[in-house]
């Protein structure tokens, strides 16, 4: 889709790396410029040549070390900048200005560039001076203030939500961006921030917040009612039940027998509620796996709680590649279509040198 699109990538870490790889994986090339020291997730894990972070999000790129702090290297840069489609970068706001590869200066070099800077809090002067993490972006966005147990503390996730989200969030914007020029020939400039990238996550809570002054967004999805809740099994395992619908609810309750749970489809989960006791004990007469099958068998919105090394060989999964092996490493599709047509592997450090050499 975007073959003959060139991506200069000025990135590090996760949430840019993450949208440089979104383009990669539509066709462009995407040239991944580092410093003489490398983008810091290439930092070895354990035995392995290069680390799992840099490896995950940095397949079908190309690399290319440049000290911006050198002139000679500064203009090399900029002559990338200016046969460009896409920059992107992920200092803080007003690094990329004092090294010189700002949108000022790709702009002088490319009139047409579309110069994409993601950063944690934008670059609007509230906050753009202080560092932050994925933690510290779902706090304020209050996606965090949804994720709690049941004594109300919010739960530490282990995935960077807020990262992907922001990565998503800017490759999304790129394509517009792409879009735009095409009808237009005008560059853009977009300045996207993880923080703001979270707040769709809210828009339903905000709203209701504001008519009845709920916190917690729409009250069915809560864990408050037995037809939307997480159930544990026979061997300590847990499954989502999501039949909000009557009709999904009618299934369960009949391939299990249960016709007198129909009247409380929309019951309470307190320890008062019969219903809810009797769900308990027929989660968990069952193995993760029995309740798996019946997931398959009945069309009543259930589905197991896997853990990552589970997901890989769940059907969906391996009917649509979502994930993928190559050399031995497992990759997560990004795209859903044609992911096999192009593949190679994360690049070595300032491995496309001489080829981008012949270029200048």
């Amino acid at each position: 889709m975007l073959s003959g699109i060139k991506v200069i990538d000025f990135s590090q870490y996760l949430p840019a790396p993450h949208t440089t790889l979104r383009l990669a994986e539509l066709g462009a090339e995407v040239i991944k410029v580092e410093s003489p020291v490398g983008d810091p997730s290439r930092a070895p894990s354990g035995e392995e040549e290069m680390g799992y972070i840099f490896q995950a999000q940095n397949r079908n790129k190309k690399s290319i070390v440049l000290n911006l702090k050198d002139e000679a290297d500064k203009e090399w840069a900029l002559q990338l900048i200016a046969a460009a489609d896409v920059v992107v970068e992920s200092y803080r706001p007003g690094v990329a200005d004092r090294l010189g590869i700002g949108y000022k200066e790709a702009l002088s070099v490319n009139e047409k560039v579309i110069y994409c800077s993601l950063s944690g809090y934008g670059r609007t002067e509230t906050m753009r001076h202080l560092g932050g993490h994925d933690l510290n972006y779902l706090s304020i966005s209050g996606v965090l203030s949804q994720l709690k147990d049941q004594t109300g503390r919010p739960i530490q996730p282990g995935t960077q939500l807020a990262d992907f989200i922001g990565g998503i969030t800017a490759s999304e914007t790129i394509l517009g961006a792409l879009v735009k020029r095409e009808r237009t020939g005008e560059p853009s400039y977009l300045d996207i921030s993880i923080t703001d990238s979270l707040f769709p996550f809210m828009s339903n809570h905000f709203l209701i917040e504001g008519y009845t002054g709920e916190q917690n967004g729409a009250d069915k999805l809560g864990g408050k009612y037995v037809c939307y809740y997480i159930y544990e099994t026979k061997d300590g395992r847990y499954v989502t039940l999501g039949a909000l619908e009557p009709k999904f609810w009618k299934n369960l309750c009949h391939a299990l027998n249960k016709e007198s749970w129909l009247t409380g489809h929309f019951s309470k989960t307190t320890d008062d509620n019969p219903v809810f006791k009797e769900l308990k004990e027929v989660f968990a007469n069952r193995t993760l796996a029995e309740w798996t099958q019946f997931s398959m068998e009945v069309d009543c919105c259930l589905a197991p709680i896997l853990e990552t090394s589970e997901v890989v060989n769940h059907p969906l999964v391996k009917s649509r590649n979502l994930v993928f092996t190559k050399q031995g490493v497992n990759y997560t599709a990004t795209r859903f279509s044609e992911q096999e047509s192009k593949f190679s592997p994360p690049p070595k450090l300032s491995q496309h040198a001489d080829e981008l050499k012949q270029l200048k």
